[in-house]
């Protein structure tokens, strides 16, 4: 439907229709070579795309930042297709080919291009002086340094050619199935994962390590790469990972990958979930939390990597699902006091984060600018539903819910409302109402509760007043002396009576911290 149009014209139109996600194509695999050096941060690439077109198209358009007032981007230097030089054209953010293809074909791209990337690999120095080397993709950077299809709906397989100076270790997704001397002292290293990738995940990490096997989890082997300065605390303190991926191994499912290296790396987050090959913060090796953090980041290569958000706006899919499996992880290990002291820290955060920005867990308001979907309500929101779904339809359904889910969307993409089906297959109930008000309205249950003793019928008359404006369907527990009663809510108020011998000491309300809401509970004289 483009032929007639001038090719920079066609290339501004593409641009618009696949800011998002491209309706034109899905790529099946990267090849990406690249290189790196001591002497400057210049990167040497070269990527083939290979991808299935959806349409029929005159021209497409692959993420990748050119230049920017700085100099630093990447400028490409061809574009071949069996060896036939094509057209490309470089924009600020894409980089548009003008290459023939028919809807329901593959087509192989060979992209040769170099720069100093502006982000998403990141060349700095660890607290020793020593140089390295660390991609850091989510959301939407790694086309800062490699061509491809950039947002979590297009998923492929990636290999990493990386040659580089051969006092370096190369780590990436997948497997390794080449190292090799080059001359001039360099090494080439080839990675190659064969599950299917989004792009915020796949990376490679070079740097000067230590590297401790500490054990299998069934057949994944399970890897450990710190600085050799860290290496004592460690290997020491990352050998916990090999327990974690039992314990989702047996609640979840398969792990989704043939190996998992976890990785002390330099990069802006205190830890990244990348595929098979977790990064995290330079002192995770000595930090006391280092098991939570590693419990959400494995988490994560469930949910999230494999079983991935279609869209930023469904951002919890990921990120509430790990915060909520380090919960249960840690309640496994630990006792449910320690799920009850998480579920309350977590609901102070989210009703604190409430006050600054008052949105639903669904934001799809938000179309650029993903870093601030890092935020209370994908995290600690988004684990507190689950919580609430888990207490709702009870351990079996919920577990057999997840397993479902995970089952499913492993190597693809789903939405909020594809978790929702099969929560619903899973416990025979609708969830319709549960899902409405928790995950795609803001705010929470604000819930005022009154009390007085009917000394003459031994009753306790309770008062409940839902004080927000939208109403929420819920169930609460109240405490009464130590013994639990429930009542359901739906109503602006709701009076209920509860026998009692004497008068109550004491009157509680959420003790299991079951419930994502604030309390005021008075008696009325």
């Amino acid at each position: 439907m483009f032929k007639s149009l001038p090719f920079f014209v066609l290339g501004l139109m593409a641009c618009a229709l696949v800011k998002a996600q491209s309706p034109f194509f899905d790529v099946q695999h990267y090849r990406f070579a690249v290189q790196i050096n001591d002497d400057n941060d210049t990167l040497k690439g070269q990527a083939k795309v290979r991808m299935k077109f959806l349409k029929d198209v005159n021209s497409f358009q692959l993420d990748l930042a050119k230049p920017n007032d700085k100099g630093k981007g990447m400028i490409v230097s061809s574009v071949t297709e069996d060896g036939r030089n094509i057209k490309f054209a470089q924009e600020s953010e894409k980089l548009t080919i003008g290459a023939t293809a028919k809807a329901n074909t593959e087509h192989s791209y060979i992209i040769n291009y170099a720069g100093i990337p502006s982000d998403g690999l990141i060349i700095s120095k660890n607290k020793a002086g020593h140089r390295t080397f660390f991609g850091d993709n989510w959301p939407n950077r790694a086309h800062n340094w490699l061509p491809c299809a950039d947002y979590p709906g297009d998923k492929a397989q990636v290999d990493f050619f990386v040659t580089a100076p051969d006092h370096y270790s190369v780590v990436s997704n997948g497997l390794k199935v080449e190292e090799t001397a080059l001359p001039n002292h360099l090494k080439l290293t080839h990675w190659k994962e064969t599950a299917r990738l989004p792009t915020k995940v796949m990376v490679i990490g070079v740097a000067e390590f230590a590297i401790d096997h500490p054990g299998d989890a069934g057949n994944v082997p399970v890897y450990t790469y710190v600085f050799p300065e860290s290496k004592e605390a460690g290997f020491k303190s990352y050998a916990v990972a090999t327990e974690i991926v039992k314990y989702y191994q047996k609640s979840i499912g398969p792990f989704p990958y043939k190996k998992l290296a976890n990785v002390q790396s330099k990069t802006i987050f205190g830890g990244m979930e990348n595929a098979g090959c977790i990064f995290y913060f330079e002192a995770s090796p000595t930090t006391p939390d280092i098991e939570s953090l590693m419990a959400h980041e494995i988490a994560h290569q469930y949910f999230g990597d494999a079983a991935s958000e279609k869209n930023f706006g469904h951002v919890w899919l990921s990120e509430g699902f790990a915060t909520y499996m380090t919960n249960l992880y840690l309640e496994n290990k630990y006792g449910p006091d320690t799920l009850k002291k998480a579920e309350a820290a977590d609901r102070k955060v989210v009703l604190a984060f409430e006050k600054k920005r008052h949105t639903p867990i669904v934001d799809t308001l938000v179309k650029d600018n993903f870093m601030q979907l890092l935020n209370a309500n994908s995290y600690q929101k988004g684990g507190w539903v689950l919580h609430m779904l888990r207490r709702k339809i009870g351990d079996k359904a919920f577990w057999a819910g997840i397993r479902n889910y995970y089952a499913k969307y492993s190597g693809g993409n789903a939405y909020t409302s594809g978790l929702q089906k099969i929560m619903e297959q899973a416990s025979g109930q609708n969830l319709a109402q549960f899902f409405k008000q928790w995950l795609y309205k803001p705010g929470h249950p604000d819930l005022g509760i009154s009390w007085k003793y009917n000394a003459a019928k031994n009753m306790v008359n309770v008062n409940v007043t839902q004080k927000q404006e939208e109403l929420y369907t819920i169930t609460l527990q109240l405490a009464i002396d130590g013994q639990i009663h429930t009542i359901n809510l739906k109503n602006k108020v709701t009076n209920v009576q509860f026998k009692t011998k004497v008068k109550p000491s004491e009157i509680g309300a959420d003790p299991g911290v079951n419930l994502l809401a604030t309390f005021e509970v008075s008696e009325t004289k």
